[in-house]
């Protein structure tokens, strides 16, 4: 039955494949979402059973944080003002706007063939294929399914996503893909042609960061760290290795930065 149900499956039409997909997808989600749910409330009534004296260090905490991020924010405001004028006197065209929508993660997905995870959130909130996703330590990596109210995303660690980058300091654009990454190792990808006046090293990282070319994602936001770099096998360029942030198998929020246009 199962040598049957696997022959069928190869001589299936793409249509019925990807609707057969979809719908399994469909059907599972809402036990992903609520085993997110149950762990949120798993983090509440544990945080319930800590003393008040530690819910005061904690508040006490937190207002201090507030306080700085309430003067950030008005120094954003200020430079976003600043960055309007220069536009208009040097006549130059807006940069691209996105809408920032912020997301729970429901479930991570690693293996030797995907880095992924899934978020809390689809096409409820008007969030497209190939969308950046985001954290404050840089880049997660892409929207790559979308389904009613939830998405997967292609996370920087997977072998199949590629990112135009530079080295920080550098204008001269490099290609950036993700590695091939043990279940339980530390993240990590590659860079392509890298100039061969560019040298890395563990002691001496360089700072990999998006270039803002392809138009998916942000110029500036920060991919990794290059520790090793040796010459390619045609000895034009250098290839290097990309030590990933560990912070990405752990994150329980992020950001997808939905173009201005998606929405």
């Amino acid at each position: 039955m199962l040598g049957f149900a696997l022959a069928a499956w190869l001589v299936a039409p793409i249509a019925i494949k990807t609707l057969a997909r979809a719908s399994f997808f469909e059907m599972t989600a809402p036990v992903t979402v609520a085993a997110s749910y149950a762990s949120d409330l798993q983090r509440f009534w544990a945080l319930k059973i800590h003393s008040k004296n530690e819910l005061i260090e904690a508040g006490v905490d937190m207002a201090r944080l507030n306080s700085k991020y309430s003067f950030s924010v008005q120094q954003n405001d200020e430079l976003r003002v600043e960055v309007g004028r220069l536009q208009s006197l040097l006549k130059m065209p807006p940069m691209e706007n996105f809408k920032f929508e912020h997301a729970q993660v429901a479930q991570r997905d690693f293996s030797g063939w995907w880095q992924r995870m899934v978020i809390r959130k689809g096409s409820d909130y008007g969030i497209p294929v190939g969308a950046p996703v985001v954290y404050s330590g840089g880049v997660v990596g892409r929207v790559s399914e979308v389904h009613a109210y939830t998405s997967v995303v292609q996370l920087t660690s997977d072998p199949g996503l590629r990112i135009a980058a530079v080295v920080d300091g550098d204008t001269r654009p490099i290609s950036y893909q993700g590695g091939e990454n043990q279940v339980f190792g530390a993240a990590k990808g590659v860079v392509e042609f890298l100039p061969l006046d560019v040298y890395a090293s563990g002691s001496a990282p360089k700072l990999l960061a998006t270039s803002g070319l392809g138009g998916v994602y942000p110029p500036g936001l920060t991919i990794g760290r290059i520790i090793h770099v040796e010459s390619s096998q045609d000895g034009l360029f250098k290839t290097g290795e990309v030590e990933l942030d560990p912070r990405l198998s752990e994150l329980t929020e992020v950001t997808v930065l939905v173009p201005a246009a998606a929405n």
